[in-house]
């Protein structure tokens, strides 16, 4: 659970989102970043995490396309005004892009397969452990990703003009830049 609630490039761009599109509109997004982790740890438990592990290629493939992901969505995030001022096109980051962002994410995978590792002991086998801790990482992700998304609508209803949301959405696209450097560590 812990682990879910700490700053990183999902819980950026959930702020990002409740703070742009508010809390309904942002649901997709937070729904597809915890189904997407939930997929993960079914992985990790099944044991796809370490033939990710095993294969320096695939990591690296992993890392480029993410950390490029990441640099997109932190573009797209920064470039924002306030809300109402963006073209009509604009919207909040989908279902399936909250699953494509969490299935690059390194963090989730050390945090999923670190957990698949320690609580092996405690289930029967793989699929009982895959139904433990999709069900675990699942439902604490969309608490940890509500709590943030409700911190950006908040700061939402603080904001008053164009330069503090330009502000706003600069500070953020730039902590999600950042949340890259992780990655390459």
């Amino acid at each position: 659970m812990v682990a879910t609630f700490s700053p990183g490039g999902a819980t950026t761009l959930a702020t990002a989102s409740g703070a742009n599109f508010g809390w309904v509109r942002s649901l997709p997004l937070l729904a597809g970043i915890s189904f997407g982790l939930a997929l993960m740890a079914v992985a990790a438990a099944g044991g796809l995490g370490s033939l990710i592990l095993a294969a320096p290629s695939l990591q690296l493939a992993m890392k480029l396309v993410g950390a490029l992901y990441l640099l997109w969505l932190a573009w797209q995030i920064a470039k924002r005004g306030k809300p109402g001022n963006a073209a009509v096109n604009e919207k909040p980051a989908s279902f399936l892009t909250g699953i494509w962002m969490l299935l690059q994410n390194p963090k989730g995978w050390a945090m999923t397969l670190s957990a698949a590792a320690s609580f092996a002991s405690l289930t029967p086998g793989p699929a009982s452990l895959a139904l433990l801790l999709s069900l675990v990482f699942g439902v604490s992700c969309m608490c940890s990703l509500a709590l943030w998304c409700g911190a950006g609508l908040a700061l939402s209803r603080q904001l008053k003009s164009e330069r503090q949301w330009r502000f706003l959405n600069m500070l953020l696209g730039a902590l999600l830049a950042v949340s890259i450097v992780p990655i390459w560590l």
